[in-house]
C-alpha cells in the first residue's frame, strides 16, 4: 500500500476522496478553524439542512467543487456524542468506511485525523483503528461464480491530513492493517471449500507463512505421527483417505527459550461427525471447522510482522473426520499421545481428541502457559449464543492477563466454570482413563475439560469459538462467512507479555 507523507491543508490533497469524521458538537472538534478556513460555511448549511448526519457510523457523500481540482468527493461519517466514542466504536466507524470504499469501488483515500480524536482516543490511536479498521470492513469473501466481468479495485493508497507527528500516525496506520490483514487472511482460510483446503494444503500454507516470516517450522505426516504415537489425531483421520498433518511453528523473540506461550488450534477441515453422523443441516458450513487453527495463523502472522520480545510456540492438529469402513467407531477405546486412554462415546466429539494431541505436544515443546482455539461445540451456542466466545481456564492470574488483551481488541469472551464435578465426569468409564462426551448437559465445558486434562498442571485458557468464528450474515466488521475471530486477541496478549 502506498501511504503518502502527510498535508496539513486541504488544498493540497491529492486524492479524489477526502474522509471526515462528524461529532455532534462538531465546533468542539480538534483543529475545526482549519475546516472552516476552507469550506467556509458550508459544513452549517450541509447540518442545517440535513444534508449530512452526526449520528454514529451515518455515512454522507457529498460531491466537492471547489479550488481544489484534485478532490471530487468528502465522506462524512458521524461519531455520535464526543465523550462516548470508545475504541470499539472508531473500529466500527472505520469498518464502515471501508465498506463503503468497497461498495463505492474506491482505491484510495485522505483521511483528515484530527476529525476522528476523541476525549479517550488521540492520533496515534485513531491512526491504528483506521488501519484497522478500514481493512476490515473493505474485505470481501472470495468466491467462484463465472458471470461477473466486473474489474476488481483494491484498497492500495492512503493520505493524512494532520498536523500531528507524522511518524507515528503512519507507524500505527501501518501496525493496524497489519492485524486486520491477518484478520482477513484467516477469514478467507475459513472460506475456503473443503475440497480447496485439506490438511496438506493447511500445511503448505503454514509452510508459506514460516518461509516469509522466518519462522522455524515442523511437519509431522500420517506415518511420523504413527512412530511417535499420536493416537488421538490419528483416530480421528482414520476414515479419511486424506492424511493428517501435526504443524508446529516457532518465534523466538528472546535470546533464550523460555517464557514461551503456546498457542494451539484445532484444524479440522471437514467434519462430517463421523459415525456419529451430522445431519444434514448439521453439516452445511463444517468448511469452517478449521477456524481455531486460522485463529493461530492469523496470530503468527502479526507475531512475523510485529517481531515483539516474546517467544511463542503454535501447534495445529489437522484432519478432517469422514466415515468410512475403517473409521473410529463409538466405543472404541484410544490411547493418545501423553499414554492416556480414551473411550469414545460420540465421534463427532473428536476436535478435543485432535487438540488434546497438539496441547500435549506444545507443552514437550517448552510451551509454558497454553491457548488452545476451536469451534469444538454446538453447546457454546446454545449458552452464549452466536456472538459470544466460550472459556474455561485453570489459572485466575492467567485468564485475567488475556481479558485484558480480549478486552482492548473488543472480542467478547464469557468464562463457564470447570468444576472438579466436571473433570469426575469426564474421568468416569469402565474401561479408560477418560471418556471424550459425558453427555449434553454442560456440553461446552466438558468439551474443553477434555483438553484441559491434558494441560494438566500449566497455565491454560480454553476457547470454544463455536459461535464467533463465522458470521451468519454481514455484520460490523465485516461480510457474511469466516470472522477471523481471535486473531487480534492472541497477537495482542503476545504483544503485552513482551511489553511487561
Amino acid at each position: 500500500m502506498n501511504i503518502e507523507n502527510n498535508v496539513k491543508t486541504f488544498e493540497t490533497v491529492t486524492s479524489e476522496t477526502l474522509i471526515i469524521g462528524i461529532q455532534k458538537h462538531h465546533e468542539q472538534m480538534k483543529n475545526w478553524s482549519l475546516f472552516n478556513e476552507f469550506f467556509g460555511e458550508k459544513i452549517d448549511v450541509w447540518l442545517r439542512n440535513g444534508e449530512i448526519s452526526t449520528d454514529a457510523h451515518k455515512i454522507t457523500k457529498i460531491p466537492y467543487t471547489g479550488v481544489n481540482s484534485q478532490l471530487k468527493r468528502i465522506i462524512f461519517v458521524g461519531l455520535g456524542e464526543r465523550k462516548n466514542s470508545t475504541t470499539d466504536d472508531l473500529r466500527e466507524v472505520f469498518a464502515a468506511i471501508g465498506k463503503e470504499m468497497s461498495v463505492s469501488k474506491l482505491s484510495d483515500i485522505a483521511i483528515w485525523v484530527e476529525s476522528f480524536v476523541t476525549d479517550q482516543i488521540d492520533e496515534v490511536k485513531s491512526a491504528f483503528l483506521a488501519g484497522e479498521g478500514l481493512h476490515l470492513g473493505n474485505y470481501t469473501s472470495p468466491n467462484y461464480k463465472t458471470s461477473s466481468n466486473e474489474t476488481d479495485v483494491y484498497f492500495d493508497a492512503v493520505q493524512f491530513v494532520t498536523t500531528a507527528n507524522i511518524e507515528e500516525v503512519v507507524s500505527n496506520f501501518e501496525v493496524g492493517k497489519i492485524y486486520a490483514d491477518a484478520v482477513n487472511e484467516a477469514r478467507s482460510l475459513i472460506n475456503l471449500p473443503p475440497n480447496m483446503l485439506t490438511a496438506t494444503d493447511l500445511a503448505n500454507y503454514a509452510v508459506e507463512v514460516a518461509t516469509k516470516y522466518d519462522f522455524e517450522i515442523e511437519v509431522l505426516n500420517k506415518a511420523q505421527l504413527e512412530e511417535i504415537g499420536m493416537g488421538g489425531i490419528l483416530a480421528v483421520n482414520r476414515g479419511s483417505v486424506e492424511e493428517p498433518r501435526l504443524i508446529t511453528i516457532k518465534y523466538q523473540g528472546t535470546q533464550n527459550w523460555e517464557n514461551v506461550i503456546g498457542l494451539v488450534g484445532k484444524g479440522v477441515t471437514y467434519d462430517t461427525g463421523g459415525y456419529s453422523l451430522k445431519p444434514r443441516e448439521g453439516m452445511i458450513g463444517m468448511k469452517g471447522d478449521m477456524g481455531g487453527a486460522a485463529g493461530v495463523l492469523g496470530a503468527m502472522q502479526i507475531i512475523g510482522a510485529t517481531r515483539p520480545k516474546q517467544n511463542v510456540i503454535a501447534v495445529i492438529g489437522s484432519t478432517d473426520n469422514m466415515v468410512s469402513g475403517d473409521a473410529m467407531k463409538p466405543d472404541d477405546v484410544i490411547t493418545m499421545y501423553n499414554g492416556k486412554t480414551v473411550e469414545v462415546l460420540n465421534t463427532d466429539a473428536e476436535g478435543r481428541l485432535v487438540l488434546a494431541d497438539a496441547t500435549t505436544y506444545a507443552k514437550q515443546q517448552g510451551a509454558n502457559v497454553l491457548i488452545d482455539v476451536a469451534t469444538l461445540t454446538g453447546g457454546v451456542i446454545v449458552a452464549l449464543g452466536n456472538d459470544k466466545t466460550g472459556a474455561l481456564t485453570n489459572n485466575e492470574e492467567f485468564f485475567a492477563e488475556f481479558m485484558e488483551a480480549a478486552n482492548e481488541t473488543g472480542e467478547f469472551v464469557w468464562r463457564l466454570p470447570l468444576t472438579e464435578n466436571d473433570k469426575k465426569r469426564i474421568r468416569k468409564s469402565d474401561v479408560a482413563d477418560l471418556n471424550n462426551s459425558p453427555g449434553r448437559d454442560g456440553h461446552m465445558i466438558f468439551g474443553g475439560g477434555f483438553v484441559g486434562e491434558f494441560a494438566e498442571d500449566t497455565p491454560w485458557i480454553h476457547l470454544d469459538i463455536a459461535g464467533t468464528s463465522d458470521a451468519s450474515a454481514p455484520h460490523v466488521l465485516g461480510p457474511k462467512g469466516g470472522t477471523g475471530v481471535m486473531v487480534r486477541t492472541l497477537a495482542t496478549l503476545v504483544e503485552k507479555r513482551a511489553n511487561n
